[in-house]
């Protein structure tokens, strides 16, 4: 669903709106949801020297800030988890990454991350579609992308403790 002019400025006329939308991210007029899990990478790439335990203190307030700035567009949009909001796909992109941290490898499982998180996501396997069906406000607008994220770092771990 794309946002008319009135509600695109309801959006960005509030610093929330410009978290929830990963800084403009969300307005993409296709997949906005893989065009948020790309922009994701530009901090990611920015921190990943950070220890371990520092992205997960950063995962954990991001997902905080999430929560609220997606409220917040929730209920000025009054829509639940519109497609504007990726700063969930942020922190799902970000947890799916995290082994990378532990187990450092080349660029090439960044873009492996990259489509596990997507595939994960897309599909939404339980309970990851029980949380986007029944979860709402900002909380479940979050919910669903850190629940697929976890998915994605599981078979992340999984694949580079094998190769």
């Amino acid at each position: 669903m794309r946002l008319d002019a009135a509600q695109r400025r309801a959006v960005l006329s509030h610093p929330a709106g410009w978290i929830a939308s990963g800084f403009g991210a969300g307005f993409s007029p296709f997949a906005s949801g893989t065009v948020g899990s790309a922009v994701a990478l530009v901090p990611w790439f920015a921190l990943r020297g950070l220890p371990a335990w520092t992205w997960l203190a950063v995962i954990v307030v991001a997902f905080a800030i999430g929560v609220w700035a997606s409220q917040v567009i929730v209920q000025r949009l009054r829509i639940e988890d519109p497609g504007v909001i990726v700063w969930d796909e942020f922190v799902g992109q970000w947890i799916t990454l995290w082994p990378l941290l532990l187990w450092p490898r080349g660029l090439a499982w960044i873009g492996v991350g990259f489509v596990l998180f997507r595939v994960f996501d897309v599909w939404k396997p339980w309970p990851v579609s029980w949380a986007d069906g029944h979860v709402k406000g900002g909380f479940g607008a979050m919910l669903d992308d850190v629940l697929a994220g976890v998915y994605a770092a599981l078979v992340m771990v999984l694949l580079l403790r094998w190769f």
